[in-house]
């Protein structure tokens, strides 16, 4: 592996910015599978993630570190399955972030013994496959739809996008570092897992848990599909005029308005009788089949049961009915015009009244023949043609701006529209009250706590609704449902009737079905004609498999099903907690009794730097690869035209990125980005993502790397014997030594806890204070002269403890930095001859607490001798004594104890400080020119600045900065006395000026503390 220099592309700045390091070019010269030769490959001087992350992981691989062994009974398992992402396109921060965790949960529990499934997975994604595969036909030339080229050769395009995408993402999945068992692999349209989707349908419907009904669902008139409420987006409006998919691009329509119209009597009686209705959709009324009242309005009590007159459709009478249900009384005119077609609402008051349910719409969004003369046009363009009919009429009244929750389709933007749809559907109501049973009574836990909330609202008996799970695609599991008819007899046939269709696992099961079901009709199976469901299963159906479909199921004595099903955990976003994970519960309990994991732990969501979400249009979409490699903002503008965008689109996004990555985004690697990732997590329900925070955790790996280059220059002669009976005779040990493994010891304990609690914060902090605060800060400072020191045991047990603290760190690090902890390690003396079972840091055991380590005693001393050392430095900063300057400390203690331990420690802090420490003298036997300096209630300090620090110049100084300081407290203070100010200012405002005013006073103080301190140092 050799590696040279690449030169810089922008030279027009000699000062370069902090972000910027030489990119260097390294050539693996390792092959692929091969362990890297760590002996024969110079370690370079600074740390760079390609040179450490190359080679490592197809060596992990080919050593079946990731493979699970389903014949292993003895050892305990852990089992989770990656939430397989969509094969639409490429992965995004937000799947770095779940592989982050996952993956280093599952590090760790290998660390721990334990045999290991990580499961691996892409998914279909429906809706969202099949509309990006379609713009990337309407985008050729010439342009070609789905219907030019039929199913089956649509399908094929699809296959070639998922070949193309799908290998994508198992790239980035390896280059984040994820340790998924490559043996078990899957796609959710793969043969297997199709075979358990029929199953499970079969079967669903078997138990009356899936039937089929004639009900509104959310419709995209687009895309000619009903939608999941997950691919709904909803947006609170008033008074916006908006372009409409489908509809004239250079035209724009009004929505967020309220208008009002009127409908007469059809009986003479009240011929100059009216009553009016308020809108925000009027193209609707062509489907208004009544108007409701309440019972107790007493100005509609003499319409009840009366007819109005439609003004468009002559044939039909809008009947008066009374809902006390869907009417107040108190909002509008009291009036509603029920559509029950059209309106979730109004398909319910439709059904408690026997209402006539009439769709005025076509599946792409034109008026159909029910609309009268409005007929063939769309849906938006009737909207005016009504509204100038009813003027015509005399029945328009008015309109207004009003605020409504505008519902548009996620993937095309349409505007949604509720249709009555024949669909089949999941019964929920049973299946949501075992898995709120289950949550309840503490079989499955929700982490965090709070997001049980979210769990029992959806799924409530107040709020849960029957799951439409067809939908009108062509890519996708279809459904293994037929409409039958019998032949010579097909006129008896009704789609709409559920009665007849039949469900099987395939043609001929289904025929056998029907023929049983209609034999009164049939004479033998041969006159049974069947036609097989156009539609296909919601995405959600196949993703709700997920926990066991990949295991084998519905093949109850595979290995993998019997051994690894259930799974421990599942981890995902808070987002798709109802969407996904709780009908992956309910579909588990349903089809093999069982719980499919046991806890559930949710992670937020990764927004940008301003908090907002995601967007390819807003330009703030992040891929891990370009934060591992680095890139420039040219190159992130060139990406926007590989993908989906329009050109007005990507304009935006353009801009969105200037802004968010001006100067594009450095080189971070895998291991910093993984790390910020999870230490992120404590930012509470959404984290706000600064790429330039993960550059912070670059610098970190940096100093990983050159205080392992430090420790290794100093253990020579040190060889390791291995790592799993490393022991100190502690007698031997120095305080100093003493101290920092009573430091591993505690953050050793802080790393087990964290990962039990799934405190991944805590985690990280614990090793990135211990190694720098600590350990490179203190201890590797304090160690120089040990390690050079002629007694050779002293120096041994320094080399000792510095490598037990070095390798340890490095184990703890592994779950979340697999690539420069094993790089590190590997390079420690001594563990290229370490046995099979040793031969990689990930198959090697996680540190646990050594009991003899803690020495609280100690750690309390070194503290006391830190803060000693915090105060020495302060003094020297604040009159910027330099290191070539040695003055003399005096150290005077009350306390034995803290004055034997200084003692103790002298040659330590003499190193630290730069200074000569003096011991055993009295407060007035300290000579004249020393600044005092107390350390706390037992220990004060003297350093000697006569003749290092001009004191007339410096009181100078201070006096100046005194004066400009007073000027600002005065102006502030004089401006809070006026009664302008007590009048006028805002509280919040008077606080933050008081909070100003005390922190001036308190440095004037400061100021004058300082001064006369210096007079008397003179």
């Amino acid at each position: 592996m050799g590696k040279q220099p690449q030169q810089n592309k922008d030279n027009s700045s000699e000062k370069k910015k902090k972000t910027e390091i030489e990119k260097v070019v390294f050539t693996n010269e390792t092959p692929s599978g091969e362990k890297k030769n760590i002996q024969q490959i110079q370690m370079p001087d600074a740390y760079h993630p390609e040179f450490v992350e190359m080679a490592w992981y197809d060596w992990w691989n080919k050593q079946g570190y990731f493979t699970a062994d389903e014949k292993d009974t003895t050892r305990e398992k852990f089992v989770i399955a990656l939430p397989p992402p969509n094969v639409t396109g490429s992965l995004h921060i937000g799947h770095a972030l779940t592989v982050a965790i996952q993956d280093s949960l599952c590090r760790f529990h290998k660390m721990k013994g334990k045999n290991v499934l990580y499961i691996p997975g892409v998914d279909h994604a429906g809706i969202a496959t099949q509309v990006v595969v379609e713009k990337k036909l309407a985008n050729q030339n010439p342009p070609i739809s789905r219907h030019d080229i039929g199913r089956e050769k649509f399908v094929q395009e699809v296959f070639k996008w998922k070949d193309e995408y799908g290998a994508k993402i198992l790239s980035q999945l390896k280059r984040i570092g994820a340790s998924l068992d490559w043996t078990r692999e899957c796609f959710t349209m793969d043969e297997r897992l199709s075979a358990a989707v029929k199953e499970a349908f079969v079967r669903m419907y078997e138990k009356g848990l899936i039937y089929r009904g004639n009900r509104l669902v959310n419709w995209s008139c687009v895309l000619k599909s009903a939608i999941s409420n997950i691919e709904v987006e909803s947006d609170e409006i008033e008074g916006v005029k908006l372009n409409v998919p489908g509809h004239d691009e250079k035209k724009k329509y009004e929505f967020g308005k309220l208008w009002s119209f009127a409908y007469k009597f059809a009986d003479p009686e009240f011929e100059k009788e009216e009553i009016i209705i308020s809108t925000t959709r009027p193209e609707t009324m062509l489907g208004d089949v009544a108007v409701a009242v309440h019972p107790d309005d007493p100005r509609y009590k003499k319409f009840h049961g009366k007819l109005l007159v439609h003004p468009f459709i002559s044939d039909r009478k809008l009947k008066i009915v009374c809902d006390p249900d869907l009417v107040d009384m108190n909002f509008g005119t009291g009036a509603v015009k029920i559509t029950p077609a059209h309106d979730y609402n109004d398909f319910e008051c439709g059904k408690r009244h026997n209402l006539d349910f009439i769709c005025v719409f076509t599946e792409d969004g034109l008026i159909n023949e029910n609309g009268g003369k409005f007929a063939g046009m769309k849906r938006f363009d009737a909207r005016y043609a009504v509204l100038e009919e009813l003027k015509e009429k005399g029945l328009y009244r008015d309109e207004k701006p009003h605020k409504l929750v505008l519902k548009t389709c996620s993937r095309s933007k349409d505007i949604i529209e509720p249709m009555m749809k024949p669909q089949w559907y999941v019964k929920m109501d049973g299946l949501a009250k075992q898995a709120c049973d289950v949550v309840h009574n503490g079989e499955l836990k929700i982490i965090p706590e709070r997001e049980k909330t979210t769990w029992f609202y959806f799924l409530g008996p107040e709020n849960v609704q029957d799951w439409c799970i067809s939908r009108q695609l062509w890519w996708g599991h279809r459904i293994p449902a037929y409409l039958v008819t019998i032949k010579g007899k097909e006129s008896l046939t009704v789609a709409d009737d559920e009665k007849w269709w039949v469900v099987g696992r395939d043609e001929n099961d289904a025929r056998k079905k029907a023929f049983e079901t209609f034999k009164d009709l049939a004479s033998s199976e041969e006159d049974i004609i069947l036609s097989q469901d156009e539609d296909v299963l919601d995405t959600w159906f196949s993703s709700g498999l997920f926990p066991m479909s990949p295991l084998g199921w519905p093949d109850e004595e595979n290995a993998d099903y019997k051994n690894f099903f259930p799974s421990n955990m599942l981890e995902t976003g808070t987002d798709i907690l109802f969407f996904w994970v709780s009908k992956m519960v309910m579909m588990s309990l349903a089809l093999t009794g069982k719980l499919p994991f046991t806890e559930v732990l949710l992670h937020a969501m990764v927004r940008d730097k301003e908090g907002r979400k995601m967007s390819k249009s807003l330009g703030n979409v992040v891929d891990p690869i370009d934060v591992i490699h680095g890139i420039s903002l040219e190159d992130l503008h060139e990406k926007l035209y590989h993908g989906n965008l329009s050109k007005k689109e990507i304009e935006k996004a353009k801009d969105g990125q200037k802004r968010q990555f001006k100067d594009g985004i450095p080189e971070c690697g895998t291991d910093a980005l993984r790390f910020t990732l999870l230490n992120f997590t404590a930012q509470g329900r959404d984290i706000a993502l600064d790429v330039m925070r993960v550059f912070g955790y670059r610098t970190f790996c940096n100093k990983m790397w050159n205080t392992t280059k430090f420790a290794l220059m100093n253990l020579e002669g040190f060889v390791s014997e291995g790592i799993d009976n490393v022991k100190f005779d502690m007698n031997k040990l120095s305080t100093i030594d003493k101290w920092i493994l009573s430091r591993l010891n505690k953050t050793v304990k802080a790393c087990n806890t964290a990962f039990e609690k799934y405190d991944f914060s805590t985690y990280t902090q614990a090793c990135y204070d211990f190694w720098l605060k600590e350990l490179c800060d203190q201890y590797l400072e304090m160690i120089k002269l040990d390690l050079r020191s002629t007694d050779q045991e002293k120096r041994r047990n320094t080399q000792l403890v510095l490598y037990t603290c070095i390798e340890q760190c490095l184990r703890l690090l592994h779950p979340t930095m697999p690539f420069i902890t094993e790089e590190l390690w590997q390079r420690l003396p001594g563990h290229n001859k370490f046995p099979t079972n040793r031969e990689s840091i990930m198959i090697c055991p996680y540190p646990t607490p050594v009991a003899e380590w803690d020495n609280d005693e100690i750690e309390s001393g070194i503290e006391f001798l830190l803060e000693f050392v915090h105060h020495i430095r302060s003094i020297k900063g604040a009159y910027n004594i330099t290191k070539k300057n040695i003055p003399d400390v005096y150290a005077i203690c009350s306390s034995e104890k803290h004055n034997d331990l200084l003692k103790q420690t002298k040659e330590y802090i003499e190193l630290l400080t730069a200074t000569n420490v003096i011991f055993d003298k009295k407060v007035e036997e300290i000579p004249v020119g020393c600044a005092p300096e107390v350390v706390n209630e037992f220990c004060e300090l003297h350093m000697m600045l006569k003749g290092l620090v001009d004191f007339e110049q410096e009181i100078k100084k201070q006096e100046k900065n005194k004066e400009k300081l007073q000027k600002v407290y005065d102006t502030l203070y004089q401006r809070t006395l006026s009664e302008k100010y007590q009048l006028n200012t805002p509280q919040d405002i008077k606080d933050t000026d008081q909070t100003k005013l005390e922190s001036y006073k308190a440095e004037l103080t400061k100021f004058d503390e300082n001064i006369e301190r210096m007079k008397k140092m003179m």
